[in-house]
């Protein structure tokens, strides 16, 4: 036991000694500013008790626009400046285009889909296809009857839920976060895999099989794909620290079995068909077509890949987003009725608002474009991690450096946007959807960039442009609080809960949907 604690003890004074020199020796490197590491922990001590984005803002702050950090043993560049972020993702952007190992990345990818594969071939060649076959144009309008099918069935049940169980006067209580999350789920499940995960007959409201439904996509998809104290101390790791790798494989094995079984499954009705015309109507049935032309080069380890990453960024962070739009138009009813203005006027009032429609609506796009620079579904944007060591603005940053864009930062820096705190869609105004500078990022940056941006952008504007259409809004009590809590990614700790009731003008639509 005795030989135990020296050994112990030798480590720790041996470790200790190693930062303090590193620590002492920081002033004289060429990084950008930054405060002063603690020994092992570096800077986490400084980010516990806000969310993430609110810290590394605070410290930019003091520190000066670049920000310089240690997260236990890895380096960390924050990129607040929009010039900075144009300079690192123009002019270095291959050196950046690496993401950092995690256990997230070692266990739920295999690094096998674009998401986390290294920058390289296999990348090169797994972006081109994911965007090809499921984000191109072609397949956006190729899947544009999902989506129009998806949100009139949600208009359907939300007026059948007002007629039948209402609260007497033809409104009802909703939960707005429930209902949209679980349409992203019936519209990713139908996408991917060409069916819904609840069928129903028209007339039916089966609000338990839903419910499980969606409580067994979150339990297998839903699962945090952000960075932990394991990824930033590594002895952590070594002692299993609160069972967070050991929970990690566990829940890589549920859901590598359930993208397997529907894999095959997709495969079997595939084998079955005699209908060529409907082969490639869905992602998984395209990648198996490509499959059997070169099967090395789309295993289902590969088609398995790219549908986690569908279905953990397309059902997550779209219905955040249409309740974020939702909450700021039941905040700020003159911009609802100038929304529900502009539908009225080009869709009228005897039909559902569609796909095509969007083009149409400009104020619609300004409005959801305004949600996402007050509320990013990524504040943080994914890490980055540098391949090698690069120069930015006079610094000298590090390899194996991992790189931060605070786009929530961005998005609220006084300097860059007029009334930076208000809600003004009428700022996007002629938009065209560029970056604007490097000063609105809500899709990312670069060479990793969210491919399925246009994808989400359509799908939470049809959403909440139908909901404008079609139903009248009420908060509950006195005022929806603009400054809610969030959690430490963010995202609003409460789900919105409002009052609807179908519009008098709509409720014949409605009836027939």
């Amino acid at each position: 036991m005795e030989n135990l604690w020296f050994v112990f003890l030798a480590v720790f004074v041996i470790t200790t000694a190693f930062f303090v020199t590193k620590t002492l020796a920081w002033p004289n490197r060429k990084v950008p500013p930054g405060p002063i590491p603690l020994p092992i922990t570096g800077h986490l001590h400084l980010i516990q008790n806000k969310p993430l984005p609110q810290a590394l803002h605070d410290l930019s702050l003091n520190y000066g626009p670049f920000l310089f950090l240690k997260f236990g043993c890895r380096p960390v560049l924050v990129l607040p400046p929009p010039e900075a972020i144009e300079e690192c993702f123009t002019d270095h952007d291959i050196t950046v285009a690496n993401r950092p190992r995690t256990i997230t990345s070692d266990h739920f990818s295999g690094y096998k889909n674009f998401g986390f594969a290294p920058y390289g071939d296999l990348w090169r060649n797994l972006r081109r296809l994911s965007t090809l076959e499921a984000f191109s144009s072609a397949s956006l309008q190729k899947n544009a009857f999902v989506q129009n099918e998806e949100v009139s069935n949600l208009c359907s049940k939300l007026f059948r839920l007002c007629s039948s169980d209402g609260d007497g006067d033809g409104s009802r209580k909703v939960d707005l976060k429930h209902l949209f999350t679980l349409l992203t789920v019936h519209m990713m499940l139908r996408i991917v895999a060409g069916k819904r995960g609840v069928e129903l007959k028209k007339s039916e409201v089966d609000p338990e099989s839903e419910t499980r439904l969606l409580d067994d996509f979150k339990a297998r998809f839903f699962s945090s794909m952000s960075m932990n104290h394991c990824d930033f101390l590594p002895v952590l790791r070594w002692i299993g620290y609160k069972g967070i790798e050991r929970r990690a494989i566990q829940m890589q094995r549920m859901r590598d079995e359930y993208l397997q079984n529907l894999v095959d499954e997709v495969r079997s009705e595939r084998n079955r068909s005699n209908d060529q015309t409907e082969i490639a109507s869905s992602v998984v049935e395209k990648f198996l077509s490509l499959q059997e032309s070169d099967p090395e080069l789309y295993p289902d380890d590969v088609i398995k890949g790219i549908i986690v990453l569908m279905f953990n960024a397309g059902t997550d962070t779209s219905p955040g987003t249409m309740e974020w739009a939702m909450f700021v138009l039941l905040n700020h009813p003159d911009k609802l009725e100038k929304l529900r203005a502009e539908i009225e006027a080009n869709v009228k009032h005897d039909r559902l608002i569609r796909d095509s429609d969007l083009q149409n609506l400009p104020y619609l796009r300004c409005v959801i474009y305004e949600t996402l620079r007050l509320y990013p579904a990524a504040p943080l944007l994914l890490p980055h991690y540098t391949s090698k060591k690069f120069s930015l603005d006079g610094y000298e940053i590090p390899a194996n450096t991992m790189v931060l864009v605070n786009a929530w930062a961005v998005h609220r820096d006084g300097k860059l946007w007029d009334e930076a705190e208000a809600f003004k869609p009428e700022r996007f105004e002629g938009f065209v959807g560029d970056r604007d500078g490097f000063r609105f990022l809500p899709f990312g940056v670069g060479r990793r960039a969210c491919p399925g941006a246009g994808m989400g952008m359509r799908t939470v504007a049809l959403t909440v442009g139908a909901m404008v259409q079609c139903f009248e809004w009420e908060k509950i009590g006195q005022a929806v609080d603009m400054r809610p809590v969030f959690n430490v990614a963010m995202v609003k700790a409460e789900p919105l809960v409002a009052r609807c009731r179908p519009r008098a003008e709509m409720v014949q639509v409605l009836s027939q949907l």
